[in-house]
Parts: C-alpha cells; structure tokens; sequence
C-alpha cells in the first residue's frame, strides 16, 4: 500500500503542551470496575490529576470528553457531570467528541486547535470508557412490539461489526494479514512480545506514576447530589491492569482463530476487552510560565485520515505520513511510537508499509495485554509516550490508532526537556 502524505487533515501546532495526565488501572472486561459508570470513571482520573497539584481546577477554561457506549441512563450529562464534579468551574463548557478508536487522539487535537484559536489557555481532556456496561439495546420498541419484530441486541457485539464493510473489525486484519504476508506465528511472537514488556513494566513499577488508585469515593458538587464511586465488596482499592499476564507462544498457539477458520487473529493475539479512564491537560505557553510547571511534552502536531474500510487497519501508516509531513521530520527523527494494538496482523502490517524498527514501537506493552477501552486509548498512549520520551531522554515520538470505518490518527509530540 502507498499513501500520499497529503491525505487526510492534520495542523502543525507551536504552543501546545501537555503539562500533566493520568488514568486508572485498566479492568477487565466484567471485572473490578465492572459496575462503575463511565462518568464516575472520568471524575476520578479528572480530581486524580488535579490532586497532583500541578493544575488548579479554577485555570481550567475548557473540558473535552470522549466516550463511546453508553454505561448509565444519565449518560448524555457525562462532560458536564464530570467537569461540575471534579470541581471545575460552573461557567466552564464541556463537550463530547466521537472518532471512535481514535477519540482519544482527537481529545488531544481539539485541545490543541481551541489553544491555536486562542479560545482557550488550559484544557482538560477525559477519554472515558466502561465496556462491560454496554448495554442490550433494542432501537425499535418506542412503538411497540409486533410479533416477531422483537430485535435486541448485544450494543457491544454489534459494536465491533461494519454494516457498510460488512465485516467485523478482526477481518479488517485478517485482510492486512493476506495482503502483507503475516503468518499466525508473526502474529502470536508480537501478541507474546506486548505481554511480556507490559509485565515488566507493570512488574518494575514504571506504571505508578501513570496510574492512580481508585478507591470508594463520594463525588461532591455545590446544589448538586452527590455521586458515589463504588468498588466491588472487600476491594478496598485498584491501580493495576487486570488484563496484563503472563503468556507463552504454546498458550497462544492452542487458541482458535476468531473470524475464520485458518485465519490469524485470535483472543489472545488481538486487543483486550477492558474498563478504564484517562486524563491529560493541554496548555499554552503563557500557562507554562505563569505556573511555572515543565511540561510532559509539546504537541508538534496531529492528523486524522480516511483509509478503505475493509483494511481499517492501515489506518494509523498515513496518519503516520501526515503527521511527518506537517512538521518535516523524517521517519527516522522519531524516536518511539505508541501505536494502538487493536490486532496484531493490523501492528504488524502498518509497521511493513511504514518500515518502522520493533525495537521503537510500544517498548511498554500495548493494547493486546492493556487492552483497548475504546475512547481513553489515544489518551493513555499520549501519556505513555510522553512519559516513555522523558524518561529515557529522547526526542519525538508518534501515537496513533487506527479507526473503525475506515479512518486513522496520530499524534506527534516532542520531549523539549532534552
């Protein structure tokens, strides 16, 4: 496959900084943060980067969320509901955005263009996502059932299926894995490998600055009533990816394909179904100074692009391009990239067209043993980044996804504390 790097829509930015994030440990798919809402998860992550002082809630100006599935019948007040209760100000907006896979990312570009516009000084994005909370749905009933006419269904099964491609996003890989030559051995080695670099991490404990504990809460807001953050009974706290484990090649051969019969992708080689919640705050220069705070990394700049459905997966190669084209770096200037591992033939396949070194790419573990909850991931891979840059003194790095339907997204920041 060739792009053109002109594909796509991207801005270059020179004064977008991220100055502080977080998120919550990441749990598994009906497991610890089971029974807690989306919104309560983003009010945490939300007070949880404010605690670390390096923020006030009264600078914040504006408030970006992101959430894909609905996880309580008050969900349409969720970006309001978390700014009013992780104590931001009353007249500060709030607004949701949807690029599905690639919200996150798109969090972070919003940030950026309303800091640009001079809108804004300080912005506060939460990516916020409870999978286990989607619901069964039946879209027909307002008018009552005919017989036989009766269609619930699983809103997250049906979630993970192209209507217009019609395929489910796996055969989207498994078309990259046809096109690009990647074995179902290629695929189980890099699924092996994301394991066994998210346990050392998690096992070394790089992972306590980027997580912060949840433990049962009451969310309190003037006027309002208060929230209640519940853990399950005799949990008395969670900062851990329940996903994360230890694997083998023979474990991982012994699983099935899921989306056909000799296929490559399977539950084990492909991205975990997970619960979890993400923060970053974006600024302007003017912030940095006043509050005197060094910033994580700048924004250089972010790109969104449209790819052929059938091989979504692609998607994040011209993000890629875009992205190096709005700044003139070269491929080689980049120093880590954090690409989301919604499946491994579809990794593996975008570091073929791109040609990038393994040994540069999600060098923490990625989606396949933190799992993906869909609108926090561009946040968590943003942050990971940025931390992964600063902490081994390098320079650039990329973050990207890509987004069902067909689309891709990157970021690129760049460590300027060098």
């Amino acid at each position: 496959m060739t792009t053109d790097p002109t594909q796509g829509q991207g801005m270059h930015y020179g004064d977008a900084w991220l100055i502080d994030g977080c998120r919550t440990g990441f749990g598994e798919i009906n497991g610890t943060l089971a029974n807690i809402s989306a919104t309560d998860l983003g009010i945490a992550v939300a007070k949880g980067v404010l605690e670390r002082g390096k923020i006030c809630a009264g600078d914040i100006d504006t408030l970006f969320t992101a959430n894909l599935s609905p996880s309580d019948f008050d969900a349409y007040f969720l970006p309001r509901h978390i700014g009013l209760y992780a104590g931001l100000d009353q007249r500060v907006p709030a607004m949701q955005l949807q690029r599905l896979c690639g919200s996150g990312f798109e969090l972070v570009t919003q940030a950026a263009d309303m800091l640009k516009l001079g809108k804004s000084q300080v912005v506060m994005t939460v990516g916020t996502e409870v999978m286990s909370r989607n619901p069964i749905s039946c879209f027909s009933n307002r008018g009552g059932f005919k017989l036989g006419q009766v269609d619930f269904r699983d809103y997250l099964l049906e979630s993970f299926f192209d209507t217009g491609a019609g395929i489910p996003m796996g055969m989207t890989a498994e078309n990259l894995a046809d096109q690009y030559g990647i074995d179902r051995a290629a695929v189980d080695e890099f699924a092996q490998r994301s394991f066994e670099k998210a346990r050392q991490a998690q096992q070394s404990g790089y992972l306590d600055d980027e997580i912060i504990p949840l433990s049962n809460q009451v969310f309190e807001a003037e006027g309002l009533k208060a929230r209640h953050l519940r853990l399950p009974r005799g949990v008395e706290g969670f900062a851990q990816d329940e996903h994360v484990r230890d694997t083998s090649l023979e474990s991982l051969a012994k699983l099935r394909p899921s989306f056909k019969r000799d296929g490559v992708q399977t539950a084990g080689n492909s991205s975990g179904i997970v619960d979890g919640a993400a923060t970053l705050v974006i600024v302007n220069g003017d912030y940095v100074k006043r509050s005197g705070n060094r910033p994580l990394a700048r924004v250089v700049a972010a790109s969104a692009v449209g790819v052929d459905p059938h091989i979504m997966g692609i998607g994040p190669a011209p993000a890629i391009r875009k992205v190096l084209e709005l700044s003139g770096l070269e491929l080689d200037q980049i120093d880590r990239f954090e690409i989301n591992e919604a499946f491994g033939a579809q990794c593996l396949a975008v570091e073929k067209e791109l040609g990038l070194d393994p040994d540069k790419t999600n060098v923490n573990g990625g989606a396949t043993a933190y799992g993906h909850p869909l609108a926090a991931t561009g946040v968590r891979c943003t942050l990971t980044l940025a931390r992964e840059l600063k902490r081994n003194g390098l320079r650039y790095g990329i973050a990207s996804a890509c987004v069902g339907g067909g689309q891709g997204s990157a970021v690129l920041i760049e460590n300027t504390n060098t």
